[in-house]
């Protein structure tokens, strides 16, 4: 299995586009981060593929369908074009946390899925992510864990769990022009 050095793993939602508590259940609820979808552009413009690893419990709960994410989708990919960037694979567990599937954040099967995608290994491949489970399941990948202080990511940082050697930045262009410098 070849290593694809040139991918940027993120998650969604809190990294790329505002969390909430409710969950983004419509196109409508979906709103960028200021500054990420340049972000994605710029990685995009330095060759590397941007591949995001997101849990939608929401649709496990029934706040929303595969219908609806693919809509939310949409948009997201829209706005990241407008901006001048693309998404290369979208990967992304619908099951809750009760549901014992492989797929939800801290487990590594979205990254599993990814790997088989792009039939490469995703080691020291960064994965961006807000929350602790991003971060973990980054580790157990062996792809290189970065907080992003966005979305949950001070709660995050304030984990007892929370390794302190992990890369931290203010969002996802700060992470991007560091990466990039």
């Amino acid at each position: 299995m070849k290593t694809h050095a040139k991918m940027v793993i993120l998650d969604r939602d809190g990294v790329i586009n505002v969390d909430t508590e409710d969950f983004i259940r419509s196109p409508a609820d979906w709103i960028a981060i200021p500054s990420s979808l340049e972000a994605i552009a710029k990685l995009n413009n330095a060759g590397y593929k941007v591949v995001i690893a997101t849990n939608q419990s929401g649709i496990a709960r029934g706040y929303f369908d595969e219908y609806d994410l693919k809509a939310i989708h949409h948009k997201m990919k829209k706005a990241i074009e407008e901006a001048g960037g693309h998404i290369d694979f979208i990967a992304h567990c619908p099951h809750g946390p009760d549901d014992g599937c492989t797929c939800r954040k801290p487990l590594p099967g979205l990254l599993d899925q990814i790997e088989a995608h792009y039939h490469c290994s995703l080691e020291d491949v960064p994965f961006v992510g807000d929350s602790l489970r991003d971060l973990q399941a980054a580790e157990a990948h062996g792809a290189q864990p970065i907080l992003v202080k966005t979305g949950n990511g001070l709660k995050t940082k304030a984990n007892p769990d929370f390794n302190q050697q992990t890369p931290t930045y203010d969002d996802l262009a700060s992470f991007v022009s560091d990466f990039l410098a």
